[in-house]
């Protein structure tokens, strides 16, 4: 990573952190916490900006359509964890609904510094193979990649579930129909969204998107929210999780961006790819 790049990066954060505080005082969060979270949180937002500013930099888009595509990311996956938490603890004290809105509040006040952060180059047009597919087309790739993301959803859970069963024989479980109505419905479409707009962004050679996809992915929507401790998830169950989330969103989005990319793109050379 070059110095500048990690300028940018700590820039980047710093913003983050500034917005965040800004967001929090227009609308507080009520939450419980545990010591030291609030270090973990920072580190979690660290972690965000600089997945986002390593797509920035292999990014030929630029200006405000990449610092936008930049905020909606994290916008979009915490709507998901959002929705997904308030279905299974729909107990608890979070405030989800306020949670959301300082959470878009935040990314909404970071746009226009990220704008300079990240994206002070010239906007330049970028080809999106998958915005030029035939209706037929989409309409089934999207419904496989639904598909997909349900099965490595439970093959994941399925794999990790004895190492957390004795947590859940104390919750309250939503039924199987529910969870693959939450994951087909909601969870699925948006991650679908997610994947294709890191696509987008990243115009590199061949297999190298499939895999830069897939991390970027896994970071953002894995890594960085179960790096936060929690009073709901003991710690144990909380890195189980992490190593499911994390393995299981890798593989989506690398099979997501192999599934949605043209011939003609993975045949470009590397001075010439465009982001799929």
């Amino acid at each position: 990573m070059s110095s500048r790049l990690a300028s940018r990066i700590f820039l980047g954060w710093f913003a983050l952190i500034a917005a965040k505080i800004v967001a929090g005082m227009i609308i507080p969060i009520k939450a419980p916490a545990l010591p030291g979270a609030f270090a973990w949180l920072l580190a979690s937002d660290f972690l965000v900006v600089a997945a986002l500013g390593l797509v920035a930099a292999a990014s030929p888009v630029n200006g405000w359509t990449l610092a936008t595509a930049l905020s909606l990311i994290p916008v979009f996956i915490s709507g998901a964890n959002i929705i997904e938490g308030s279905v299974f603890l729909g107990n608890s004290t979070v405030p989800w609904g306020a949670l959301f809105l300082s959470t878009c509040l935040a990314y909404l006040l970071v746009l226009p510094l990220w704008r300079y952060v990240f994206g002070g180059r010239p906007a330049t047009t970028v080809h999106a193979s998958w915005l030029t597919l035939q209706p037929a087309t989409f309409i089934w790739k999207f419904a496989a990649s639904d598909v997909l993301y349900l099965l490595l959803y439970f093959a994941a859970g399925s794999i990790i579930f004895p190492f957390v069963r004795t947590f859940y024989a104390t919750q309250t479980v939503p039924s199987s129909v529910k969870i693959m109505a939450l994951q087909l419905l909601v969870r699925g479409p948006i991650f679908i969204g997610v994947c294709l707009l890191l696509a987008r962004l990243l115009a590199l050679p061949r297999w190298k998107p499939a895999l830069a996809v897939g991390l970027a992915f896994s970071l953002l929507s894995g890594v960085a929210p179960l790096l936060i401790p929690n009073p709901f998830f003991p710690d144990s169950v909380r890195w189980v999780h992490m190593a499911e989330v994390t393995s299981s969103n890798f593989l989506f989005g690398a099979a997501l961006k192999l599934l949605w990319s043209s011939k003609d793109e993975d045949a470009l050379p590397p001075e010439m790819g465009h982001a799929a």
